[in-house]
């Protein structure tokens, strides 16, 4: 963990409500699956936010407005500045994902899947994406995904872009290891759907962020884990449902 100042370079709309921010900053150690904790004016506790990407001194977040601090950061302008703490939690391992990996996300569990594609294709891995939303307007980065010369497939709810169902309803049997981070429902079926070993990713709410409280706290086969400090990313062996 450290604690960084980050300056706003952009914060752009990507759809009726999701936005991404781009800020300059200390990027050194982040990895994919990480996030990162942020200090906003009159808030007590900070507001985490999935890395969506990592370069040399600059750092890209994507974020839904749906709360207070979302609101907020919403309004944020190039120019200001942001208090944010980095590197917290355990990312997905790369060295697990085989030749033919395969990506899967859900609404704004999609953004950290996007740094994970980078670094699996700059070691010539051949990924495969699906992107789940529940309707066209919702859809953002299957462009970026496909630039990265991933194949990208996507999933609509209502049917009115790409395959009608769901992200599971996409899925195949070809892939070596498979990564994912979403809502839970989707979280679950993906776990039931899957048929090779792979790595979670799960959105909770949080307090500290750094694993001081407790309050994220999720039950495994080795007993209760905190998402924050243990995870957010969990292997699939590791991981209980309950019905």
């Amino acid at each position: 963990m450290r604690e960084e100042i980050f300056c706003v370079e952009a914060n752009d709309v990507l759809t009726e409500n999701v936005y991404r921010l781009t800020l300059s900053g200390n990027t050194e150690g982040i990895v994919p699956g990480q996030f990162v904790n942020i200090a906003l004016d009159g808030l007590y506790l900070r507001r985490p936010i999935s890395v969506a990407d990592a370069e040399e001194n600059r750092l890209t977040l994507i974020y839904k407005a749906i709360g207070k601090g979302t609101e907020q950061m919403s309004g944020l302008l190039p120019g200001d500045y942001l208090d944010i703490l980095t590197c917290l939690g355990n990312g997905y391992c790369l060295e697990s994902s085989g030749d033919h990996p395969l990506l899967i996300g859900g609404g704004v569990g999609i953004p950290p899947l996007y740094y994970l594609a980078k670094r699996l294709r700059e070691a010539g891995k051949e990924v495969s994406v699906i992107l789940g939303f529940n309707n066209a307007d919702e859809v953002f980065y299957e462009d970026e995904f496909s630039q990265l010369d991933c194949d990208v497939k996507v999933t609509t709810v209502d049917g009115s872009y790409g395959v009608k169902g769901f992200a599971t309803d996409a899925l195949t049997s070809s892939y070596s290891y498979f990564y994912t981070c979403g809502p839970a429902p989707m979280l679950k079926s993906v776990y039931y759907k899957t048929n090779t070993s792979g790595e979670f990713s799960f959105e909770e709410r949080m307090g500290c962020g750094f694993g001081a409280c407790m309050g994220c706290s999720k039950k495994t086969v080795s007993g209760f884990k905190r998402v924050c400090k243990d995870g957010p990313v969990f292997r699939k062996e590791e991981i209980l449902w309950e019905d």
